[in-house]
Parts: C-alpha cells; sequence; structure tokens
C-alpha cells in the first residue's frame, strides 16, 4: 500500500511519527510530509502532497489541524486517492464537508490501530 502520512513528525513521540515507524513495519512504502522536514525515519519528506511521486496513493493519514487539512484536500482532488484518515484531532465538520465535495472518501479513525499496531509505541 502507498501511504502518504501528512503531518509526519522528526519527534518520534509525535503521532505522525508513530504512524511513520508503524507502517514501515508492516511492509508498506511511507511518503512523509512535512514542509520543514528533509528526512523522517530515514525517508525523504516531501513539502506537501504535489511533490509527491505520480501515481495512486491507496491512503492519506492526516496528523494535522482541520484548517490544514482542508487544504491538503484541495490538493489531494488532483490526484487519484483511495482513503483520506481523518485521525483523532485532525477532524472538523468542515474538512468532512469539503471532502465529500471533492468526492473524497474520509475515514474518520486511528490509522494505526487499523493496522494492527498500538499507536503508544
Amino acid at each position: 500500500m502507498r501511504v502518504a502520512i501528512v503531518g509526519a513528525s522528526r519527534n518520534r513521540a509525535k503521532y505522525g511519527n508513530r504512524a511513520v515507524r508503524a507502517y514501515l513495519r508492516q511492509g508498506h512504502e511511507v511518503f512523509p510530509i512535512n514542509p520543514f522536514a528533509e528526512e523522517i525515519e530515514g525517508l525523504r519528506a516531501y513539502p506537501n502532497v504535489t511533490s509527491l511521486p505520480e501515481g495512486r496513493l491507496d491512503r492519506v493519514l492526516l496528523y494535522v489541524p482541520p484548517e490544514i487539512g482542508i487544504k491538503v484536500l484541495d490538493e489531494l482532488a488532483n490526484r487519484e486517492v483511495g482513503e483520506v484518515w481523518a485521525n483523532p484531532g485532525s477532524e472538523s465538520e468542515e474538512l468532512f464537508r469539503k471532502a465529500q465535495e471533492l468526492g473524497l472518501k474520509v475515514i474518520y479513525a486511528c490509522a494505526i490501530l487499523d493496522i494492527g499496531e498500538s499507536p503508544q509505541i
């Protein structure tokens, strides 16, 4: 699975970093997105969705405040995207409404738990 993690962090205590490590452990192709980092957990970090390599993104995980997530949705509208996961803290009614307008499938849940990992690691 190709997974973009918006709000990936170099700080190993943050959920955006925990998600990077969890998805890597599960063998997924991970694209960390953070405009202030060049590398996260040994992977090249990208400043935004539009700078990612071409191709389908099976999952996009949001670990950013809703107002940033809404802007990311606009970038995703021009890509082939399977699912957008609004992790706790990244959700808002406006974000869900915007995703629906753009035809994006949004799931509000912990994307780390979904793959059988613990977000507490």
